[in-house]
């Protein structure tokens, strides 16, 4: 059987001629890396390594765990509810999923529900009633019902829990009202999370990031084309076309079969979601009322779609830098200015002699600020995965904000969120930005839509979670950027971004989370517009001498004396406080908020790691002087 190799050497050309010359099979034309990809036997490929002209091979061309997938609490739990119920004026209807191969069975239910409803007047399993005993004699409004074997129905598929109340209420209580658990055997349990109060009509995640107070001043990242290198798009409405119904998809390249002509059809639907968190056009609402905001962030920015990926998710090295290098090829083509991966696999090499890293050093050199998900492999250290490792780049953690949009005392870095150093020692991620239940759309009967059933909105959005959402966020933030200044570089995008980040932050004024953690913090797109910097950008990094392998850099990061990874003076630095999950009394986000939480004649005690209280005058004068220009 022929070996599937990448040869690299002097040029691509003399390995295409070097492939083809020993008999073997080109499969892949990498100029970007001076590689090609090729089919050859061994004594092909010995043949060719003996004449001296090839400086590396690579033989195992698959990713090890990729691309950055929804992480999954319980994985032996095969039954769940959905993330949203059905509201009525008198209760609610909570779709159930048997997601495995064997039929699932309710055993149990705890509920609770607001006490202007009365008590439980029926509780039905599809079409089954439950014997009005089980909840008989339970407290005002709430109840624990086990419930026995004849009367549960076994299920496969979809199964509707309905829940009745003797009272009709003016109007339906919201998801947040209700606290209920659902049981499927001993060890499999779902609670129903709290909600948004009108999902499917506002995403929320552009009001929290600030996007929406741009779409209503005309910011829309128009004229600026993304690149999503995934798994493909679909035709969605909302995805390709901008907020006037005019087309701006401007190009499909399938890089597994290296063509523009045939589509990118998505089987798996990641590509699809990521996509529409970037730029969904369609408007937002409340209470049936358009906003003037929109669903996405860059809801008017072209895109480009680049297949890389199978139905399973799984793609091949040789692929992905083939659609980076289609990626630089065409970038003037089509005015590409941000490129998505929303991918991360384990490194197999450091930065600068990984395949895909190589490529898009070049991006990024090219004028491409190239935004990448930092993984979901978290909470342990160097969890970062490849190409978030590339020091380069812009890689992306993930917050949660723990279904409340109205504050951010409940916003944390969720364990999933992976974290840093890299393996040469870099901080990473660089920023946090929201990818705890992120809702977009994304192609019915895809692999995301079959496998994640109980994820589905009633309008048929889909809700996921990852560091791949909390990239997209970034990528549409971008884009909002260059529109407003197009002639930022990458570097200046990342200046901008990661210097007014807003850290986590204990009242004792040190950082809730570590730097491998939190980064510079979570992202603000105002601060970045209003106070962001420039030439701050990888300082220290020289990408010219990195790609052409001259010179390479090591990060800050340390092994302390009991050989943790750390950074120097970190343990000044970072609070002895463990980080709380969800709601604190201590974080906050950001110096602003920090200080202004503190007594007025609050002053930094001598040696505090922070200038915390110089940090905050400073930005205030600044915005006031902003504010006497106009």
């Amino acid at each position: 059987m022929p070996l599937h190799v990448m040869l690299q050497g002097e040029s691509a050309a003399e390995m295409r001629a070097l492939a083809e010359q020993n008999g073997g099979t080109l499969t892949h034309f990498l100029p970007i890396i001076n590689a090609v990809g090729a089919h050859m036997s061994r004594a092909q490929l010995d043949a060719a390594v003996e004449s001296g002209k090839v400086t590396r091979v690579i033989d195992d061309l698959a990713l090890d765990d990729q691309p950055d997938q929804e992480p999954v609490a319980n994985q032996q739990c095969k039954a769940a509810g959905s993330v949203e119920i059905l509201r009525h004026r008198d209760g609610f209807t909570w779709p159930l999923f048997s997601k495995g191969d064997e039929s699932s069975k309710l055993t149990g239910l705890e509920l609770r529900w607001p006490a202007a409803l009365g008590q439980i007047s029926s509780i039905q399993l599809g079409k089954r009633k439950l014997p009005e005993e089980l909840w008989q004699g339970s407290q005002e409004n709430s109840a624990r019902i086990e419930i026995k074997p004849a009367a549960s129905p076994e299920f496969l598929g979809r199964m509707d829990l309905q829940v009745r109340f003797e009272h009709q209420l003016n109007e339906a209580p919201l998801q947040n009202a209700y606290t209920a658990t659902v049981s499927f055997g001993e060890n499999c349990k779902s609670k129903l999370i709290p909600g948004y109060p009108e999902n499917s009509d506002d995403f929320y995640y552009a009001t929290v990031t600030g996007a929406d107070d741009l779409h209503r001043h005309g910011v829309t990242g128009r004229g600026i084309t993304v690149a999503v290198l995934d798994s493909g798009l679909w035709d969605h409405p909302a995805l390709v076309h901008d907020t006037d119904g005019k087309n701006r998809v401007l190009a499909r390249y399938d890089a597994i079969n290296d063509s523009d002509k045939d589509g990118v059809f998505d089987e798996s639907g990641h590509g699809t979601h990521l996509t529409s968190v970037i730029a969904h056009s369609g408007p937002t609402r409340a209470r049936g009322q358009v906003t003037g905001s929109f669903k996405g962030i860059a809801p008017d920015a072209s895109i480009v779609a680049i297949k890389a990926f199978n139905n399973e998710g799984r793609g091949d090295l040789l692929d992905i830098v083939r659609g980076v290098q289609w990626v630089v090829d065409n970038r003037e083509r089509y005015a590409i200015r941000v490129l998505n991966l929303s991918f991360a696999a384990r490194p197999k090499w450091p930065y600068y002699l990984d395949p895909i890293n190589q490529a898009i050093m070049r991006a990024w050199a090219a004028g491409i600020t190239v935004i990448a998900a930092a993984g979901n492999e978290g909470p342990g250290d160097m969890t970062i995965g490849s190409p978030g490792n590339l020091p380069y780049i812009i890689t992306v953690g993930a917050t949660t904000d723990s279904w409340t949009t109205d504050t951010r005392a409940d916003d944390y870095i969720p364990d999933f969120s992976s974290r840093g150093p890299t393996p040469e020692a870099h901080i990473k991620p660089d920023i946090v930005a929201p990818g705890g239940h992120i809702t977009g759309v994304t192609r019915p009967g895809s692999t995301l839509t079959t496998q994640h059933p109980d994820y589905a909105l009633p309008g048929g959005e889909l809700v996921m979670t990852g560091s791949s959402q909390a990239a997209a966020v970034v990528s549409g933030l971008a884009a909002l950027l260059l529109q407003l200044e197009p002639e930022l570089t990458p570097d200046d995008i990342k200046c901008k971004l990661l210097n007014t980040a807003e850290p986590a932050i204990n009242r004792d004024g040190l950082l809730a989370y570590s730097p491998f953690v939190q980064g510079s913090g979570l992202v603000s797109l105002t601060r970045a517009i209003t106070l962001g910097s420039r030439g701050c950008g990888n300082v220290g990094l020289n990408i010219a001498r990195d790609i052409a392998l001259e010179e390479h850099f090591e990060g800050p990061a340390i092994l302390d004396a009991e050989g943790k990874v750390s950074l120097p003076g970190l343990t000044e630095m970072l609070s002895p406080e463990s980080p709380e999950k969800g709601a604190s009394e201590s974080r906050v986000w950001g110096v602003k908020a920090h200080i202004e939480r503190l007594p007025e004649t609050y002053i930094d005690p001598p040696g505090h790691p922070f200038p915390w209280q110089e940090m905050y005058t400073a930005e205030r004068k600044r915005i006031e002087e902003l504010a006497r220009q106009r």
